[in-house]
């Protein structure tokens, strides 16, 4: 059931950005949180359903995730994976990143564009999807699926459904960029480096030339849409911010040149921290050669991210989850790495909370953030995680959830796989 009105009663209110608030309310009317401060100074709610939890702060951010449905991280399952059986799968992730607190989602490649208006229409019960469509890339780059033959790939691409799309050259560029447009896509994801998990490239190459570049962050920019890049080396994420993208994905390296240069290009970074942990920590699961590639990001990714915290980029948080499954519902083990990296926990928090939406660049919801006017999407948790970060790792410890005001997530409820 649809709640138009409701009042929230914390000990401890989380803003998203700015100090807490200890005896904090929070009132939603229909859609759309009418307060936010003391309980003292709260208005007269008649009628309003009333919750008292122990801390309530605003529904997080997910700004870089892959509903592919594949089992595992071999990208071959794209292809030789029946489509309705992906994307049940991804339907099921995208429920299970609802339960664990995650009210939106940027996501960088793979079927968002298609979920994103399942949720919309109450279909599927997830967070708001912000799709990218499909990650562009040139030929024998991050995009390419190097072990299939090019006319799979290009059938693949062709679909319609999204995942990689391969082009070359500023006409190739720019029609990549409308196709995603074509099909819905909330943002532009390109891959500006080589990555860890594709063969023959090497994730501290460069991919595009700067004409390739400009191309597409000018033909996003008409239409509005942000351009997040995946960028391991450092040429790749320098040549990336003054092309004037929006994020940098895993930023895996960094220097202060370039660091200033993200400053005052005001280019934000997505480092997904415990992504990178955790793929350096599958030594004998995944491929050797992707091994090796995934530990050598790993030994400059943590000094690039205590560098972008200390030098003052903006930051926001992405798991990078790609694979269907168990990992699901972790997602808020980021924030705890980006505390081990230099972060307090408020900042963190902010991370994954007020600064989600700017990594949509103009199309920004006005989500995020505890105050009037603001998008009523919110969270109840458990215990303080300005005491213990870790809580928000923990979906069990996300008691309530609330999504464009509606109620979907409440202590002792198991909530169907759908919004109806």
């Amino acid at each position: 059931m649809t709640i138009r009105s409701a009042r929230i009663e914390a000990k401890l209110l989380i803003p998203g950005r700015g100090d807490p608030v200890s005896g904090g309310c929070v009132v939603i009317d229909g859609d759309t949180i009418t307060y936010a401060g003391t309980t003292g100074n709260a208005p007269e709610t008649p009628g309003a359903e009333i919750h008292q939890v122990p801390v309530v702060m605003p529904g997080m951010w997910d700004c870089h995730s892959h509903f592919f449905g594949t089992e595992s991280a071999d990208l071959t399952q794209l292809a030789t994976t029946p489509l309705p059986m992906l994307a049940v799968r991804a339907a099921r992730d995208a429920h299970t990143l609802l339960m664990a607190g995650f009210t939106s989602t940027r996501e960088m490649g793979g079927i968002g564009v298609h979920l994103g208006r399942l949720v919309d229409e109450g279909t599927l019960a997830g967070p708001t999807i912000y799709g990218a469509g499909s990650a562009l890339g040139p030929t024998a780059g991050h995009s390419d699926i190097h072990w299939m033959p090019e006319s799979w790939r290009d059938d693949l691409a062709a679909s319609g459904v999204g995942w990689v799309a391969v082009c070359d050259g500023v006409e190739e560029c720019i029609k990549a960029v409308r196709r995603q447009i074509r099909v819905g896509a909330k943002v532009i994801k390109i891959n500006a480096t080589g990555g860890t998990m594709s063969h023959f490239d090497h994730p501290d190459h460069r991919q595009f030339n700067n004409k390739e570049l400009r191309a597409i962050v000018e033909e996003a920019t008409m239409a509005g849409l942000a351009v997040g890049a995946h960028c391991h080396g450092l040429a790749g994420v320098a040549a990336a911010t003054r092309a004037g993208v929006t994020t940098i994905e895993h930023c895996s390296t960094l220097d202060h040149e370039t660091a200033e240069l993200m400053l005052e290009m005001g280019t934000m970074a997505v480092p997904t921290r415990h992504a990178v942990e955790y793929l350096v920590s599958l030594e004998g699961q995944i491929p050797d050669w992707a091994w090796q590639a995934q530990a050598k990001v790993e030994r400059t990714h943590a000094a690039a991210m205590r560098l972008a915290i200390s030098s003052g980029i903006p930051i926001a948080t992405g798991a990078d989850i790609m694979v269907s499954g168990a990992l699901w519902g972790t997602n808020g083990m980021e924030l705890a790495a980006l505390v081990k990296a230099g972060m307090s926990p408020l900042q963190a928090i902010e991370a994954a909370t007020a600064n989600g939406p700017a990594t949509l660049g103009p199309r920004a919801p006005r989500s995020g953030f505890l105050a009037e006017g603001y998008d009523a999407d919110l969270i109840a948790v458990a215990s303080n995680p300005l005491d213990d970060i870790a809580v928000l790792g923990d979906s069990s410890q996300v008691t309530m959830v609330w999504k464009g005001g509606r109620l979907v997530k409440s202590p002792g409820s198991i909530p169907p796989p759908d919004a109806r």
